[in-house]
């Protein structure tokens, strides 16, 4: 027993990874503008619980340059990986079209992103585009990370599977499965959850919780699906759109530790 964790008496679940680089188990917190203060002192207690963050929509467009590229370089420095939101990219190619991408990836590499997501949230893309986004991506230099989920995959929850395998064959390392598609008046999808159970490799796919964002989600419905997440999948279930605020809360509740009450086998 080390002396140097509190409580080092009490086990934690052993199906939990704790040494990173993880490939399960993946925590994914959102940047929606930290101060680089309140960042770095997050960073200093629960880097070890965090592996991506992302920066959320359009916002590193507000940034200045200088702040922006020593926020990125200080969450490499504690071992945290960010990449650039894909709505920022669906409002790149919305508004400017698909010659402007090439000087997107561009910038991003230039600011020091080395992922990026590709989305359509906002901006539907058909499968021959977001082929050929994630393709052009990984051509200039970026890793992808590929969101699958659409109105469709709501009453067929099998073209979840059809996304996430279109992204994966274009070259995305990691599929996000859209949160909004797996809740319905706050309440957790079932059948969606099993589809990706059964159907996609778990280290290849990061299910999203949902937020207040999406209309009729509520603070409890979001512990309720970590809950259920847990439930079903394991402690190394990997997980987005975890709050900044609630990062050891989750990790708790990976570990058998938090208000969902220990995990079963």
């Amino acid at each position: 027993m080390s002396t140097d964790i509190p409580f080092g008496f009490m086990p934690i679940d052993s199906r939990r990874s704790t040494a990173k680089p993880r490939r399960t188990g993946l925590s994914m917190v959102i940047d929606d503008g930290l101060p680089l203060a309140y960042a770095r002192s997050v960073l200093e207690i629960a880097a070890p619980y965090i592996d991506l963050i992302k920066i959320k929509t359009g916002t590193a467009r507000l940034y200045p340059r200088a702040e922006l590229v020593a926020k990125l370089r200080m969450y490499e420095e504690f071992g945290v990986q960010p990449f650039l939101g894909g709505q920022f990219h669906e409002y790149v190619f919305a508004k400017l079209g698909e010659a402007a991408l090439p000087k997107f990836y561009a910038e991003s590499l230039a600011l020091g992103f080395k992922t990026i997501e590709i989305s359509d949230n906002t901006v539907p893309l058909t499968p021959e585009q977001r082929r050929s986004q994630i393709e052009g991506a990984v051509a200039a230099g970026l890793n992808v990370f590929g969101e699958v989920g659409s109105k469709e995959t709501m009453s067929n929850p099998a073209l979840l599977v059809e996304q996430a395998e279109l992204c994966l064959e274009a070259g995305s390392q990691l599929v996000l499965v859209e949160a909004a598609e797996l809740v319905e008046n706050g309440r957790v999808r079932r059948d969606s959850l099993e589809v990706i159970k059964r159907l996609l490799p778990a280290d290849r796919v990061m299910i999203e919780l949902p937020g207040p964002w999406i209309a009729g989600v509520k603070s409890c419905d979001i512990e309720e699906m970590k809950k259920i997440l847990f439930a079903e999948f394991g402690p190394d279930v990997n997980l987005a759109n975890i709050a900044v605020t609630t990062i050891y809360d989750t990790e708790a509740q990976r570990v058998g530790l938090g208000t969902g009450g220990p995990l079963h086998d």
